[in-house]
């Protein structure tokens, strides 16, 4: 009698998955290639090579791209990405907007809309219709164009779990909703897979994927809106706790006796350092309720008098930035990060809030200066959690999950 060892052998599926992957993943990061130069760059032999790159050519994922002119002897037919046939949706949920992204499998842009979401949110049956009623705009659009959509993703500030449920979401006002399957529901049980996810987790993923960072393994992002937030990437992986609920750093007491945060205690760093409270110390006749009113136009003010050397206005980001230094001090100890990126609002701020930033940060983080920390404003901007939504199915993709033939 012999003991089961727990080691499973992959079957040939599963082989050809990661082949298929391992070529996808060559193609996207050095296209144009030739099928000899990806044998070479992989260690695969020449005629699994051209077995996989005939079926990725079959799902519309790589497509050739005439002869190679710079070769001696006959010339190599060259292979880029293709994707044509597909789409993915993001859809980013804020306190005081909607963003929808579509983006075919190359990142280039589809669609890009923005709605005003304050008079939903306070309500989770009207702010799921919202939701899913500009997502099935974006899901026509792309079927009028001849693409099928593979997956929505869509992000929300709070505490996500793995299933979808929005456990708790302070400044959306909601507590244990099904956004996932509420949305599944909403939309009919769609051909394509649905996802929700926290924001920040979904704007590291596109920070790291488009920005300027491809070779970071160690991010993390703040996020910068009515809440706060940290999606953060550690050895190169999504960091997402137990049950999908890491990142919560606005919630760290960083002034015991402060001001009051919505999640009940008190001296948060959102109370301290969120934008709400940024523009409550600059703009004292603005909405008494920020966390459900469209904040650009007050950001955009508070730009307005920094550019013009307003004494209150800079002294409110220069004070905003310690306190985020004194936050991210915190991820920057626990898991070294390479760079801190600014998003949401606190990007266009950025100017502003890095200088004192990255003082409280060199003063609190252990790690030595030298090769140490950077801090950046988003590359993205404003769009980094929705275009992170949409981009979650090519990392998908990229490690194996196909589609199985065009449409």
């Amino acid at each position: 009698m012999t003991a089961r060892t727990g080691v499973q052998t992959a079957d040939f599926a599963d082989v050809k998955a990661a082949n298929l992957a391992v070529v996808l993943r060559h193609v996207r990061g050095n296209a144009p290639c030739s099928r000899a130069d990806i044998a070479a760059a992989t260690g695969l032999n020449k005629a699994t090579v051209s077995n996989l790159v005939a079926d990725l050519i079959d799902r519309r994922l790589l497509r050739e791209d005439g002869p190679s002119g710079f070769r001696i002897g006959r010339p190599a037919t060259m292979l880029a990405l293709d994707g044509a046939p597909y789409a993915t949706i993001g859809v980013e949920v804020g306190s005081d907007h909607l963003t929808a992204l579509a983006v075919d499998l190359l990142g280039h842009r589809l669609l890009s809309w923005r709605r005003s979401f304050a008079e939903h949110v306070s309500s989770p049956g009207r702010a799921v219709a919202a939701i899913a009623a500009l997502a099935r705009r974006a899901a026509i659009r792309a079927a009028r164009q001849g693409r099928q959509v593979l997956g929505l993703t869509v992000g929300v500030p709070g505490l996500v779990d793995n299933d979808g449920v929005v456990h708790r979401s302070p400044h959306l006002g909601w507590s244990d909703v099904d956004l996932r399957g509420r949305l599944v529901s909403a939309l009919r049980g769609p051909a394509y897979s649905v996802v929700v996810d926290n924001d920040a987790n979904l704007a590291v993923l596109a920070e790291k994927r488009y920005g300027p960072y491809p070779e970071a393994t160690n991010l993390a992002y703040l996020t910068g809106g009515a809440a706060i937030s940290a999606g953060v990437v550690a050895d190169g992986r999504l960091l997402r706790g137990n049950r999908g609920f890491s990142g919560a750093i606005g919630h760290l007491q960083v002034r015991p006796g402060g001001p009051p945060c919505v999640c009940g205690r008190d001296g948060c760093l959102e109370a301290l350092a969120g934008i709400p409270a940024l523009i409550r110390r600059v703009l004292p006749d603005a909405d008494t309720d920020l966390t459900a009113a469209d904040l650009a136009p007050d950001v955009q003010e508070l730009i307005r008098r920094a550019t013009a050397g307003d004494r209150p206005a800079l002294d409110a980001l220069a004070e905003t930035g310690r306190w985020l230094g004194h936050g991210a001090s915190t991820l920057t100890n626990l898991v070294n990060s390479e760079v801190v990126i600014l998003g949401g609002y606190f990007a266009p701020l950025a100017p502003w809030l890095i200088p004192s930033l990255e003082v409280e940060l060199a003063h609190r983080t252990a790690a030595p200066r030298a090769g140490g920390c950077r801090v950046a404003a988003a590359t993205l901007g404003t769009d980094s959690t929705a275009l992170g939504a949409a981009a979650r199915v090519l990392d998908h993709i990229d490690s194996g999950q196909l589609p199985e033939h065009s449409p």
